[in-house]
């Protein structure tokens, strides 16, 4: 009867230990009233909406393949932002399809650590035929954003914001995606990068019920079906970089779920933070979800009147608030 029972208790153990692994989160999602935004966090909204209407509809779609001429403009609608903020520009410059593209970084050193680099990062191109406010343009201003409030910060550890070309089909995963160009200098350069955030589509907050859906049914019952809040998706290894994100972001107040995926959930690898995971370093994606809430992913209809600028001010203040915590 002994051998019997523990025979059975093996499948539990097994489901204890990968929710511990993978679902479990510290701190609980909020789940009140926000409050008002305050002084600050109207500046930022207000930046926000203005950044995207320039990168959403005066520039609109920006890609290598139909629209070269407006993904050069978005590059040097993010230099210029970045140069007025006080930055100086760095550009990683490659070539595809004959053309010149490049990636985009500016840095904040360390003041105690400088060897330890954190990189937040978030592509500017568009798949062709949408203007991609919310992918990826809402990510690129909040990216901004994060970036002007680092301005004159002394960190203890370094911080780079990055803005990468060519994540969308077909470079995804190629020789000439930028965040895969990127992460591969980082490690032949010997760079220890302790965290990398990519921020992927962090425009669609939906109040209504039954908002949000799921690669895998199973997950219904384990996260919410109200599209209002934040996503921190690693993979195992990077579990516990998910838990420090989301325990800040728990802190800020803002609704957020998080988890460290295997490798089978196919999804958790759509964006820019996978090549880093192939170059051996942590990181983790912060996300609306994207299709799995976004109704006009991918269409010409992704437009910056789509979008949340309230809550995404919030989510400003919350990743300010997580990568204070992660360089010290």
């Amino acid at each position: 009867m002994v051998y019997v029972l523990a025979f059975l208790c093996i499948p539990f153990l097994g489901v204890v230990i990968a929710w511990r692994l993978m679902i479990w989160m510290p701190g609980a999602s909020f789940r009140g009233t926000p409050s008002a935004l305050d002084e600050q966090e109207v500046k930022t909204r207000d930046a926000l909406e203005r950044d995207l209407t320039i990168l959403g509809h005066d520039i609109g779609e920006r890609n290598v393949s139909q629209r070269y001429e407006q993904l050069v403009e978005a590059a040097l609608f993010i230099e210029r932002s970045l140069q007025d903020a006080g930055y100086e520009i760095r550009r990683q410059e490659f070539s595809v399809n004959d053309q010149p593209v490049w990636n985009i970084d500016v840095e904040c050193t360390g003041s105690r650590h400088p060897e330890e680099i954190v990189v937040v990062g978030a592509h500017y191109d568009t798949v062709p035929g949408s203007p991609g406010a919310n992918d990826n343009g809402s990510a690129v201003v909040a990216n901004l954003a994060l970036a002007r409030s680092f301005a004159d910060a002394t960190p203890e550890r370094t911080i780079r914001f990055a803005f990468f070309v060519n994540e969308e089909f077909p470079y995804y995963m190629t020789e000439d995606m930028g965040s895969l160009r990127y992460a591969e200098q980082c490690r032949e350069a010997g760079e220890l990068v302790i965290a990398m955030i990519c921020l992927e589509m962090v425009g669609c907050f939906l109040d209504e019920p039954n908002t949000q859906r799921y690669p895998v049914s199973l997950l219904h019952h384990l996260y919410p079906t109200t599209g209002n809040f934040v996503t921190v998706v690693g993979n195992v290894r990077s579990r516990r970089l998910v838990h420090r994100v989301i325990r800040e972001l728990r802190r800020t107040k803002f609704p957020s779920e998080g988890m460290a995926a295997p490798r089978w959930l196919k999804d958790i690898f759509r964006s820019d933070h996978a090549a880093f995971w192939c170059c051996g370093y942590p990181a983790v994606m912060i996300t609306d979800t994207a299709n799995f809430r976004y109704r006009y992913y991918h269409t010409a209809e992704d437009t910056p009147d789509k979008i949340n600028y309230v809550a995404m001010a919030r989510v400003v203040t919350a990743l300010r608030n997580s990568l204070a915590e992660l360089t010290g």
